[in-house]
Parts: structure tokens; C-alpha cells; sequence
């Protein structure tokens, strides 16, 4: 009946028409302009075919629908908002086009119904999932709100406490979670979904199921009286905003909307929805958000063309050094199914590995994230060693022995003659020189760095650090191997600290001036923090601990005397000459105790002020915006200055370093995103306002033409 580029209608016996997505050239499904303008025709089809007694909508792929494409966000979003709303007006036409039909509707979801995906599923009176379906709307994670009627539709079918945890949270859920919500209306395995949602149809068709009762209450009013709309509207928004934070207004966006149509009809209500989309589309926020998004993209991409590369897939692994660090490598190869070697010189060793990851896999069967048996084969590809027996069978080794430049030289090109002469070699060092390691090797094309963020089975990022000497193919297989583990693997230059480590020490050296010029730590966490960082310098250092940030701080004195080198007695080499280590003694900026699960929890050490008194030369007076420009500058400086060297490729991969790597804010978008928020020339008159403070704090000459001619990171 129809045969189009993203949809296909066919006749079926007895008067069933079935409504396919198969977007072509596309992996998956999603509603873009040509899919929307496809769906227009189809309606006119349907509407207009005498006959036609029930519609099956499927898909032909793996997923059924992703939702919108974000990709063509950024011109709706640029456009305003009458523009927006009228953009949303053509699918939300489509869907209650689609709801109207003269006959019943049944979708077979097959996979993913995300977003505009399931909106669309709503829009059909009965929905019917495989026991591999993943339905949810997400919209609030970009900064938005559903826009084709979710925040209408999804309270009248599923109950507005489903709907405002559904949306506010913006998770996937999957089929199960999907019937008890009354989301879904049946779920089968995969292999009878076809037939079950034939079945539901004639059902329909038969009169058995009333379909048409189902539309009434999904284009009526909420059916709550006034006071039961008062109480779940405003408790709703009180606890959802706690939870969101006034950095993310997103979801209590989402309530308002639903809240204000909740005495409308459908129509009315759609029109609510709209307005409030193109509000919050508007916002800095989602900008930031649509923009980490299209970046993890690009990201992903970027990615799986590095593993393409790769002469071979990884299929075993090895890591030297079973302390914390390599029992969490271990623990998370293990877990994403690449079997792995795990050294160490002493069975102390290998002990506290194979507890870091016991404890770990532990805890994924407490949540119920595993199961017993599924728990006991995790730990079956971890297999401890005291000799590098079968090291010649394995595709990579991982490093992570002692950040001692002679002992990482020793123990590389000990392992080097002990594994087959294609096995990539890589160090999770988080300092020294990956060229200067490889010096010890007789094969540098096979070495690289594989820079992991602790605690690694929580932190996304890794590092790929490509030497002078290192092949595209040791890149490759080590890109390879980081998205085995289901990390996030940028490739960076070698260079003193690499890219996190060379821009996060510019940051925490604008926070030793600051404490230097008299400014209360406490109140710099608690700027910083309510700028959007997960915790303030003093924490973060505390966390890092104060005896590796006091290293980390040389090697990059030493690696940028110009910008880092200090000249004064700082708040960390006075913690660091008293003893205090951070967390890991339980005394740094902060006094640790364990919480009531058993987490340190800072509480505040009176004697450090009087440690830190003999570090400051004076008080200096600061409003919150200058401690906050004071803390930002350097690191956007530095990391613009590593995009100009090329240890990064892109501004984009630059901002998801940090945001996966040190928890930059995600609602800012990034470093680069930020700088474009206020502009080039804006930020190189703020960075001029603290010249004196040194190198640190001036604007790089591409940041200045940048300026002059009113460009910007991103297009």
C-alpha cells in the first residue's frame, strides 16, 4: 500500500493493515523530518482506505523506535519558540491522527521505545512488548520535556505517580517494569510478540477488548478531584526538585506541564506540553545537555573506527599489580566478559585484588544486578598469577604497578620478554611519560598508555595515551580493549600529565592561590560545588589524596615551569608535611568517619586552620564571582592550550574528558561549551581582570582571535 525510505504499509488477511519502520540507512529507527513527513502520508492512506479494520504497527529492525533525531535539535532549538512549538505540531498531529483512526491500533514493540518512540506507542490503544523491549522517556536527561504528548498520554494510561517517576527520572524500564506500570499491556518473548499483537487485534476487532473506552480516558481530564491534584502536584515538585537541583529544572518542568493540563482535554493539554518544550528548549541547559549528547555520539563513533583498526579482537587480557587499582581492571574485564590475567610479585597482593573485586561483584548481587551463578563466572575469568605463565597467549596487558618511573620501566620490559612479540603493552600511569616508559622497551610500537580513573568500575573515562613510537594498531587494540570494558576511551598526545591530569592541576593550582590570599576553603567547596562540581577542591583532593596530588603537582612544575611552578608554601604541602593524607588516613582538609553505611563522611577539622595560617601572606577581599573565575580560568586556559598543541583532536573530545573523567558539570556542557556561553571575549576580559596572577591566567592567542572574531568552539 505504502513503500517509503523509513516506513512500509502492508494489507494483511482480513482487513489488517501493518504499519512497518525500517528508516533506511540507519541502524536504528528514530523520527526524523523524513520519517514524520512519511508517517503524514501514511495517515492520509489509512484514514482515506475503506476497509481496513485494525492496524499492527512493527518494526524491521532490532529496536522499534529511539525517539527523535537529537542531531536536528540544534536548529530547532536555535530557531525560537514559535518555531519549536510549530515543529512539534506536525508529529503531535501525526500521533492523534493516529489515535482518531477509525479502526484499533496494536504496536509489537520489539526493542527500544525511547522518547518520541514511546510517545508513539501511547498513541495506539494496546501495547504489546517482547521480554526485550526498553521503554522509557528520557527527555528530561537532555533538558526537556516529552514533547508528542508523554506528559498527556502516559499519566491517563499509567497514572500520574508512573509518570512523574517515569519522566522525572528519564530511565529506561524494562518490559516487566513496563506491564506492572500498566505501561504495557502484555509481554510475550520475542518469538510470539508478532502473533500475540495479531491476536490482541482481533480481540479488538471481535468487540471483546473496548478499545474506544481506552481513547475517552486518554483524551479526558486526569480524573482527580481538585484537592487530590493540589497534594500530588505540589508534593511531586517539592520532592522532584530536591532531587533534580535548581541546575536541572527539567523535571519539575515536566510536572508543571502535566499539572496544568490536568483538568484539560487532550488538545489542550498537547498545547500545554508544547509551550513548556519550547521553554525549557531555550535554556542554557539543554543546550549544554543536547550538545554532551551529540558529542558521546560523535564519542562513539570516533570509537568504534579506532577498533576497526585493530588487528584482532581482544579475548584475553592480563594486568600487572593486583592492589586496588588492578583488582578493579580485573574486576571490570571480568564483568564485561574478556577473561584476565591478574600478576603480582606476593600473594598479599594477589589477595587484595581478589577481594577489591569480590567486593565489587559482591555488591552488583546485593542490588540484584547479577545473580549467584552469574557472580561465580565473573570471578572464573579472573585468574590470579605469581608468574607469567600464558602470558604469551594473552591480546593486551595492563601496567598498574607502583607510579615509580624505574620500577614501571623494570616490570615493562620484564613482561615485554615474557609475551608473544604482536601482545600490546600499556600503562596505567597517570603521570609519567609514555615515551620516556617505552625507552625501556626493545618493542615501543606496541606500548601505549591506558590510563584508567579511580575507583575504576564507577569512572567512564580512559585515557589512550599514543607515545612517539606507539602504532596505530597498539591504539587500536587498546581503544579495542577499553570498549570491551565499556568505557569511554579518548586518544590523547603524550605529554606531561596528559590531558585530565595537565588541565585539572592548573584548577586545583587557582585553588592553592586562592587559600594562599586568605579565602576559606570551606566557602570555595561550597562555591564550586553550588557551580555545579560533584565536590569542592579541598574534598577532591582529599579524595585524590593530598601525597599523590603534592606528586602529581612536580611532575607538572616540572613539565610546565612556566604556568606551574610555584613560588609559595601551599595548603597541600602544609597537609602533606603534617601528615594529613586525605581519606586514605582519614585526615586532610576534612576529618573522615565512616557513615552509617560504611562511606567516609568529611566533617570539619578546626586544627587545619591553624596548619594552613603559616601558608597565607594576607586576605584578600573576593565577591563569589571572582573565587569562581579565580578556580575556572586556569583550567579552560590550559585545556585550550592542549587543543592547540594537538593533545587533543577536538573540542568536543576535550569537554568529555572532563566530564567523564574529573565530573565537570554536565549542565555547562563542558569547558569549551562554557567559554562559547559567555563568550570568547567575555572570558579573555575576565582572564585580563587576574593577569597578575601569572601565566595561568592568560588567555592563549587562540582564545584572543577567537575573541576578535566573534567565533566559537562549537558551530
Amino acid at each position: 500500500m505504502f513503500q517509503g525510505k523509513a516506513l512500509k504499509v502492508s494489507l494483511l488477511p482480513e482487513g489488517i493493515a501493518e504499519l512497518t519502520f525500517d528508516l533506511q540507512g540507519e541502524s536504528v529507527n528514530k523520527f526524523n523530518l523524513l520519517a514524520v513527513s512519511e508517517l503524514q502520508q501514511v495517515l492520509d492512506l489509512l484514514e482515506s482506505t475503506k476497509d481496513i479494520k485494525g492496524l499492527l504497527v512493527t518494526s524491521a529492525k532490532d529496536v522499534f523506535i529511539v525517539g527523535a533525531d537529537i542531531m536536528e535539535f540544534g536548529a530547532v532549538f536555535a530557531s525560537g519558540p514559535e518555531n519549536i512549538t510549530s515543529h512539534l505540531a506536525t508529529n503531535n498531529r501525526n500521533f492523534c491522527r493516529l489515535e482518531d483512526l477509525p479502526f484499533p491500533t496494536v504496536v509489537a514493540i520489539n526493542g527500544f521505545a525511547l522518547g518520541g518512540g514511546l510517545e508513539f506507542c501511547l498513541s495506539c490503544d494496546y501495547r504489546i512488548a517482547s521480554t526485550a523491549a526498553k521503554v522509557g522517556l528520557p527527555e528530561t536527561k537532555l533538558g526537556i520535556i516529552p514533547g508528542w504528548g508523554g506528559t498527556v498520554r502516559l499519566p491517563r494510561v499509567a497514572g500520574l505517580d508512573t509518570a512523574v517517576e517515569w519522566i522525572a527520572a528519564g530511565k529506561e524500564n524494562d518490559a516487566d517494569a513496563a506491564l506492572t506500570a500498566r505501561v504495557v499491556d502484555a509481554v510475550v518473548e520475542p518469538g510470539k510478540l508478532r502473533d500475540a499483537a495479531l491476536n490482541c487485534l482481533a480481540q479488538c476487532i471481535a468487540g471483546k477488548f473496548d478499545y474506544l473506552a481506552r481513547r475517552t480516558q486518554k483524551k479526558g481530564p486526569l480524573k482527580l478531584n481538585f484537592i487530590e491534584s493540589m497534594m500530588a502536584f505540589e508534593t511531586s515538585k517539592a520532592f522532584v526538585g530536591a532531587q533534580a537541583g535548581r541546575n536541572y529544572p527539567a523535571p519539575v518542568s515536566a510536572i508543571k506541564a502535566m499539572q496544568k493540563a490536568a483538568d484539560k482535554g487532550r488538545d489542550e493539554a498537547l498545547q500545554a506540553e508544547a509551550e513548556n518544550f519550547a521553554k525549557m528548549a531555550q535554556t542554557p541547559v539543554a543546550q549544554s545537555l543536547v550538545g554532551i549528547f551529540i558529542n558521546e555520539q560523535m564519542l562513539s563513533k570516533k570509537a568504534k573506527g579506532w577498533e576497526k583498526k585493530a588487528d584482532k579482537k581482544i579475548e584475553r587480557a592480563a594486568v600487572l599489580g593486583a592492589g586496588i587499582m588492578g583488582g578493579g581492571i580485573a574486576y571490570q574485564s571480568a564483568l564485561k566478559g574478556v577473561p584476565i590475567k591478574m600478576k603480582d610479585i606476593a600473594q598479599k597482593g594477589i589477595d587484595l585484588g581478589l577481594s577489591e573485586a569480590n567486593k565489587l561483584i559482591s555488591k552488583r548481587v546485593e542490588r540484584k544486578k547479577l545473580s549467584p551463578a552469574e557472580m561465580g563466572n565473573v570471578l572464573n575469568r579472573i585468574e590470579p598469577a605469581l608468574s607469567y605463565d600464558g602470558f604469551d597467549q594473552v591480546d593486551i596487558v595492563v601496567e598498574a604497578v607502583v607510579e615509580n618511573p624505574k620500577v614501571k620501566k623494570a616490570v615493562l620490559a620484564e613482561v615485554e620478554a615474557k609475551v608473544n612479540a604482536n601482545t600490546v603493552i600499556a600503562s596505567n600511569t597517570s603521570t609519567i611519560s609514555i615515551s620516556f616508559l617505552a625507552e625501556a622497551l626493545a618493542r615501543p610500537e606496541n606500548f601505549c598508555g591506558m590510563h584508567f580513573f579511580n575507583p575504576v568500575h564507577m569512572m567512564p573515562l580512559v585515557e589512550v595515551i599514543r607515545g612517539v613510537k606507539t602504532s596505530d594498531n597498539a591504539v587500536a587494540r587498546t581503544v579495542a580493549y577499553a570498549n570491551a570494558m565499556g568505557k569511554k576511551p579518548i586518544v590523547v598526545k603524550d605529554c606531561p600529565g596528559f590531558l585530565v591530569n595537565r588541565v585539572l592541576f592548573p584548577y586545583l593550582a587557582g585553588f592553592a592561590m586562592l587559600v594562599r590570599d586568605g579565602v576559606d576553603f570551606h566557602r570555595i567547596d561550597k562555591l564550586m560545588e553550588t557551580w555545579g562540581w560533584p565536590m569542592g577542591p579541598a574534598y577532591l583532593l582529599d579524595v585524590v589524596g593530598i601525597d599523590t596530588a603534592v606528586h602529581a603537582e612536580k611532575v607538572m612544575a616540572d613539565g610546565f615551569p612556566d604556568r606551574m611552578k610555584r613560588d609559595f608554601t601551599s595548603c597541600t604541602d602544609a597537609l602533606f608535611a603534617a601528615g594529613r593524607l586525605g581519606q586514605k588516613n582519614e585526615k586532610g582538609f576534612y576529618n573522615y568517619e565512616l557513615d552509617k553505611k560504611g562511606k567516609p563522611a568529611k566533617v570539619v577539622a578546626p586544627e587545619v586552620v591553624e596548619i594552613l595560617k603559616p601558608t597565607m601572606t594576607g586576605v584578600v577581599e573576593l565577591s563569589d564571582e571572582d573565587i569562581v573565575a579565580r578556580m575556572m580560568i586556569p583550567m579552560a586556559t590550559e585545556l585550550t592550550r592542549c587543543l592547540d598543541e594537538g593533545i587533543v583532536e577536538t573540542a568536543a573530545e576535550a569537554d568529555m574528558a572532563l566530564v567523564y573523567g574529573t565530573g565537570f558539570p554536565p549542565f555547562r556542557g563542558g569547558v569549551f561549551r562554557w567559554i562559547d556561553s559567555i563568550g570568547a571575549q567575555a572570558f579573555c576580559d575576565l582572564a585580563n581582570k587576574f593577569s597578575d596572577l601569572g601565566a595561568l591566567y592568560s588567555a592563549p592567542d587562540s582564545l584572543k582571535t577567537k575573541a576578535a572574531n566573534n567565533q566559537k568552539f562549537y558551530g
